[in-house]
């Protein structure tokens, strides 16, 4: 499960807007399903005739035999390589898939400050906008840019050992400090703003966003945060000690976890797609990031709706007042 909800919106839509000049896309799909591959060539169809030069990734091109042989050649998406540049100079990043294929299309978007626009073709899909039978209306919005921008936090991470740095990295949902060896406990001592909290074992602990909150965290046993409140989660998973309780600190506060140099190595995870390896005795800081992702949403929802909708919620029985 991936959080997301209403944000801090940086960018307001106007339907009257007059679009001039060249317009482009990157399109991000989950090519492992025919499904997906059928609407994948349907987006693309109509934004191409549209007037948008497409991008697509030449990994998920070369996965997919077949895509878009039914589109005409000057329809066809040009492929690029998956680097830092793929989504510089695009107007949008068009997300076709799961969650995860959202969070993949996020380190290619954050760096070039570009909004993502998610249709959910997996299962919970809490960070995409829509569902595949919305793609008319997300087409529609994209030819017309009639969605909001918002902006979701992110934390920045950087690893030490001894004075040296391991290496650096970001999440969206959430940075694990987690163990190695599964059958065996992770030290860990957690650190807030340069002042010790508590020391334990456990499998590991998360410091997730607001928008990591519904994610591995809730699992994890933390609480939901609604994306709007500007907060980090620090959340022990199977902690053995009579206090490990999730925190939630703010967002200007520094995170510590430190491996504890007397026990095992452990692993540094961010988003499920970044890793550095931590030997005994590392340091791993938190911070509030630098740059935030940026959402389209297609409509003003409130984020209990999207909670409820999400995750099944029972509320027949309310008799509050209607909208």
């Amino acid at each position: 499960m991936t959080g997301v909800g209403a944000g801090t919106q940086v960018e307001g839509a106007d339907d009257s807007a007059e679009v001039s000049g060249p317009r482009n896309a990157l399109l991000v799909v989950h090519t492992g399903r025919e499904a997906t591959r059928k609407v994948a060539s349907q987006a693309a169809r109509r934004l191409g005739e549209a007037g948008f030069a497409l991008r697509l990734l030449t990994d998920e091109y070369a996965t997919a035999e077949g895509l878009f042989d039914d589109l005409p050649e000057d329809l066809r998406p040009r492929t690029v390589d998956a680097d830092s540049d793929a989504a510089l100079g695009m107007e949008i990043v068009l997300v076709l898939g799961g969650d995860g294929t959202l969070l993949r299309a996020a380190e290619l978007a954050r760096h070039a400050r570009v909004p993502m626009l998610g249709v959910n073709l997996g299962r919970v899909g809490f960070l995409a906008e829509a569902d595949t039978d919305d793609l008319e209306a997300v087409l529609e919005a994209v030819v017309g840019r009639t969605y909001r921008v918002e902006e979701r936090m992110t934390v920045d991470v950087v690893a030490h050992q001894n004075g040296t740095e391991l290496g650096r990295t970001w999440a969206l949902n959430e940075a694990i400090v987690e163990k190695m060896n599964w059958a065996r406990l992770l030290d860990v001592v957690l650190e807030v703003d340069a002042r010790p909290v508590s020391e334990f074992a456990c499998d590991g602990v998360l410091v997730a966003t607001p928008t990591g909150s519904t994610a591995y965290a809730f699992s994890a046993g933390g609480p939901v945060v609604w994306p709007e409140v500007q907060a980090m989660l620090l959340v022990p998973s199977n902690a053995h000690a009579l206090f490990a309780r999730p925190l939630v600190v703010s967002p200007e506060s520094t995170v510590a976890l430190e491996v504890s140099n007397r026990g095992d190595a452990g692993v540094l995870v961010c988003d499920g797609r970044r890793t550095i390896e931590l030997p005994p005795g590392s340091r791993v800081e938190v911070v509030r990031g630098r740059n935030p992702v940026l959402l389209a949403r297609l409509r003003v929802q409130p984020f209990t709706d999207r909670l409820v909708r999400k995750f099944g919620l029972p509320v027949q029985g309310w008799r509050g007042r209607r909208r």
